[in-house]
């Protein structure tokens, strides 16, 4: 016979009757939950000892029949079969059981970083002007004058922001709390002491080494000489010096202007440069063209003149194998114009016309003329190429 095991969770012990098999296999040990019965008299098979499983006690040895006395009542143990209870505990229990930390204040500690604390702290000591330092310092992210205005009263009067902070920036590696220092802001004391050098002389970094010596109290203390310096040259240049205050206008009667300025100037000793190659230009085109019978137009360059006596000329780069009208090359580079760069045309009415022809286009008057366009020329057009 096969066994089958099944587990069913319940609160009561189950009872049932015994079966013939259990009966037999009695004289092997002793069956489990016998409960109160055991208080009867059992014949055994057998006057061997009886090894109850389940029941870690011994029975007494005897010859056909035991009989257990009243006053001898064996206590069954449990078995080690571990019972599930009914009652199950409430999960709920377990999971609301949580460390309790203590409460720690961490309000924009994610966006200030120790770095930014200790700026803001060096300048609010050099200034004593938030807005300045909302100026002239620079954070890692661009907080308002209300942001540096509320980490400030935190580091102030919030013990546990002040105790984090703290202890960030002693953290600090040695290199970021120097580059911090070296960008401090300058204070008032700082400036006037730098405004003992006149503008006019040529300090040189010594100088500003014996004020860094003298001075310690005065200066900040990741004050050097070069970065005294460098300081010094710029309230030169946006004078901020106090040899370099700009006198105020005389208060009299008459103050001078721009028009009376201007009625002093004498125009007869105002002279100006003379350009010869603009000059040239001028008196060419102020020169009348020399006219025939037989000329129809004139084409006038810096170095070419060319007099127009037929209906049609051909322009262009002339060559060994190729001869235009008007060479162009004469005027300068020709590396751009085409051997036949353009044609200029007399039509019956009088008109003269331009045919682009030339890979490159044309400009008259300014305007590109592209290959395969016609363009009707002037008086005193401009031709380029």
């Amino acid at each position: 016979m096969s066994a089958f095991l099944f587990f069913h969770e319940s609160s009561r012990s189950i009872k049932r009757r015994r079966f013939d098999d259990e009966l037999v296999e009695s004289s092997l040990g002793a069956p489990a939950g016998l409960g109160s019965k055991l208080g009867r008299a059992r014949t055994q098979s057998t006057s061997s000892p009886a090894l109850g499983i389940g029941a870690p006690f011994d029975l007494p040895p005897s010859s056909s029949v035991s009989t257990l006395p009243p006053t001898m009542v064996p206590v069954p143990v449990q078995e080690n079969r571990p019972r599930r209870n009914s009652s199950k505990p409430s999960m709920s229990g377990r999971r609301n059981r949580r460390p309790r930390h203590p409460h720690v204040t961490t309000k924009d500690l994610g966006r200030w970083k120790p770095t930014d604390d200790l700026a803001l702290i060096i300048g609010v000591q050099q200034t004593n002007d938030l807005r300045m330092v909302h100026r002239g310092m620079k954070f890692s992210c661009r907080f308002t004058v209300q942001e540096l205005q509320q980490r400030w009263y935190a580091l102030l009067y919030d013990a546990s922001v002040s105790r984090v902070a703290v202890g960030a920036m002693k953290n600090l590696h040695p290199e970021l709390i120097s580059n911090v220092q070296s960008r401090a802001l300058y204070s008032k004391g700082e400036e006037q002491l730098l405004g003992t050098i006149k503008s006019t002389s040529q300090p040189t970094l010594e100088v500003f080494q014996e004020l860094v010596q003298q001075n310690p109290h005065i200066l900040y203390q990741g004050r050097t000489a070069k970065a005294l310096f460098n300081h010094w040259q710029l309230m030169k240049q946006y004078h901020l010096l106090p040899d370099q205050i700009v006198q105020s206008l005389p208060r009299g009667e008459h103050v001078l202007n721009f028009s009376d300025a201007e009625e002093l100037i004498n125009d007869a000793e105002l002279t100006e440069s003379r350009d010869e190659p603009v000059e040239q230009e001028l008196t060419i085109a102020d020169s009348p063209p020399d006219f025939d019978n037989q000329t129809l137009a004139v084409l006038r360059g810096r170095l070419v003149r060319y007099l127009m006596r037929s209906r049609e000329i051909t322009m262009g780069r002339s060559t060994p194998d190729h001869s235009v009208d008007v060479d162009l090359s004469l005027e300068g580079p020709a590396w751009k114009i085409s051997r036949r760069q353009g044609t200029i045309r007399l039509r019956n009415n009088g008109d003269f016309f331009l045919c682009s022809e030339g890979k490159r286009p044309m400009y008259v008057d300014g305007r590109p003329i592209l290959a395969g366009n016609k363009y009707r020329l002037n008086n005193n057009s401009v031709v380029e190429k």
